[in-house]
């Protein structure tokens, strides 16, 4: 994934938004696999659990009035997040390749489906937000404590 910049990520629709947590999941679980193999377990943990922050991020997007999709992808959100923590703690890296598989068939998906159905042009002056907006306006503003209170 490319370098984005804060404007550039306000750009993207909250689709493509997804389509880069799955790329970057899938980047750092194939390097924790790559680490867990030379057995530098330290980093491969420092990735393992950026796995898991998107997972969390991935759930929190997640618009449930969309219907029964939404519950089976949290549920394989879910799952993925809890097998990425028994990767971690047993230094698995057969069970992370596993892990990878799943999230580069939903990644592949996602594509294909943004490929086929072009994300709806956000309306200027939007007026509500998106759970998964709210969700990313709340952890921006938690990011710097020491400009609280300016």
């Amino acid at each position: 994934m490319n370098f984005l910049t804060k404007e550039l990520l306000y750009q993207k629709s909250s689709q493509e938004l997804t389509s880069y947590l799955y790329e970057a999941a899938i980047t750092q679980l194939k390097d924790a696999i790559q680490l867990m193999e030379r057995k530098q377990f330290l980093e491969a943990n420092k990735r393992l659990q950026k796995v898991n922050d998107i997972m969390r991020r991935l759930g929190a997007g997640l618009n449930y009035d969309s219907g029964i999709i939404a519950d089976q992808l949290d549920a394989v959100y879910n799952y993925i997040a809890q097998k990425t923590i028994e990767a971690n703690i047993k230094k698995d890296a057969q069970g992370a390749k596993d892990l990878l598989a799943i999230l580069e068939e939903l990644s592949a998906a996602w594509t294909e489906i943004l490929k086929t159905k072009p994300a709806a042009a956000k309306p200027a002056g939007k007026i509500g937000t998106s759970q998964y907006e709210k969700h990313i306006m709340v952890q921006e503003r938690n990011l710097n404590p020491m400009e609280a209170g300016k």
